[in-house]
């Protein structure tokens, strides 16, 4: 049974039980009413949504709780078991399903469709940049389906509409730019193939716009991706190749995001001393000052994002002195709004303090983090979770981890 088909999954589940209304603790107690049972709890629903179980024996119970088809819920988890002829219901298909066949880039011949300007790319630019600000609020598989609706849409716009040569060149930045933030959410959601697939279509589209900056921006998305999920060398290569790809002119923000990235495919590839030496150049880069203004989607870049990632390599090198005061200072200062961040970097520091012998102080975030990822759809909160957790058993001894883990230990089943 494919992880990710579970993953998503859970994250279809999630998505019922929100649009429902309702917790992870009222969905329980709810499937303990109909059933006439007391054996599903919070921690139960939790599994499913983490796609660690499957609720095989609750499916009726489920659907008429949720308010959702009982066909729909069996046809998801025939999809979670594996079976190639199911489908996950509704817009939640693979990527590839959603796009045309062939190139979907490919302009229709003799289109017909209406004609277009700049105020059709500029309304488009508003919209992916409404899906860069909501991804800094929302998990990956909340957005998950709005952001490749958008993305078809833009598409199809590209194949059938009518326009002069620089709204097509605009269109292509922002149909690539959209694949970069529906790249990015995918990921997130756990669905990673999908999420190869957009960053891509988006390559492909900044290439032929001609936008550099942008085409090293999926490449290095895509890169990141790949160092997270066991394909470190082919990391590494794709983000020095986006590095270059992007040049010496790029901006200096883009170009302190891509040495920041650059520096994450050295760590995970355990590569210590070119790895801080990307962190350097990351930060003189940021430093520097150009006439270039920084695309819209480097909005986000800054010293203290900057300093995460620092914190991230010198805790994957052990080296906790120098990761737990750079964590505890940015979070001190982080727009708690954002939530998944939060989580992520308390767990980067969960992890750090562990290293530093301090286990108790790590059980805290540990805490922390676990009860902020229940009712979120982010497959990388619910793996740094099972990270933190891993750390921690080396100190099942102590009290506060063994009651952390009697607590939370079946997440490491997954």
């Amino acid at each position: 049974m494919s992880s990710e088909r579970k993953q998503q999954f859970g994250v279809y589940l999630a998505r019922l039980r929100k649009r429902a209304g309702r917790s992870q603790r009222q969905l329980a107690g709810d499937l303990c009413g109909l059933s006439g049972t007391q054996s599903v709890t919070r921690n139960e629903v939790s599994r499913w949504e983490r796609g660690e179980r499957l609720p095989e024996a609750w499916l009726p119970f489920l659907a008429g709780a949720l308010g959702a088809s009982l066909a729909d819920v069996e046809q998801a988890v025939a999809y979670a078991r594996g079976d190639a002829t199911a489908t996950l219901p509704g817009p939640a298909a693979t990527l590839a399903e959603l796009l045309p066949p062939g190139d979907p880039l490919a302009p229709l011949t003799g289109r017909s469709g209406r004609r277009i300007g700049t105020t059709a790319v500029d309304s488009l630019a508003g919209r992916v940049h409404g899906l860069r600000l909501a991804d800094d609020v929302l998990s990956g598989g909340d957005l998950a389906e709005p952001a490749v609706r958008e993305l078809r849409a833009a598409v199809r716009l590209h194949r059938e509409a009518r326009y002069d040569d620089a709204t097509g060149r605009g269109l292509l930045v922002q149909i690539g730019e959209l694949a970069q933030i529906t790249g990015w959410v995918l990921s997130d959601a756990g669905r990673h193939e999908d999420a190869q697939r957009a960053y891509e279509l988006g390559i492909s589209a900044a290439r032929q716009s001609g936008d550099l900056a942008l085409v090293g921006n999926l490449a290095g998305s895509l890169a990141y991706q790949h160092s997270n999920t066991g394909r470190e060398r082919e990391g590494l290569d794709l983000a020095r190749a986006a590095l270059e790809e992007a040049g010496p002119d790029a901006p200096s923000k883009t170009r302190a995001l891509f040495f920041d990235r650059v520096a994450w495919a050295h760590t995970r590839a355990g590569e210590a001393q070119p790895a801080i030496r990307a962190l350097g150049e990351a930060h003189e880069a940021l430093s520097d000052v150009d006439d270039h203004a920084a695309p819209a989607w480097a909005y986000w870049i800054s010293r203290e994002e900057l300093e995460v990632m620092d914190a991230r390599v010198y805790t994957e090198i052990r080296r906790p002195l120098r990761a737990v005061p750079l964590l505890t200072s940015v979070l001190a200062r982080y727009d708690t709004t954002h939530a998944r961040e939060v989580a992520l970097y308390r767990s980067w520091l969960a992890v750090a303090l562990t290293d530093a012998n301090e286990p108790e102080q790590a059980v805290t975030e540990a805490r922390n983090i676990i009860e902020a990822s229940g009712d979120m759809t982010s497959g990388r909160v619910a793996e740094r979770a099972r990270v933190v957790l891993r750390h921690l058993q080396g100190f099942e001894y102590v009290p506060e981890v063994g009651a952390l883990l009697d607590d939370h230990g079946h997440l490491l089943l997954a």
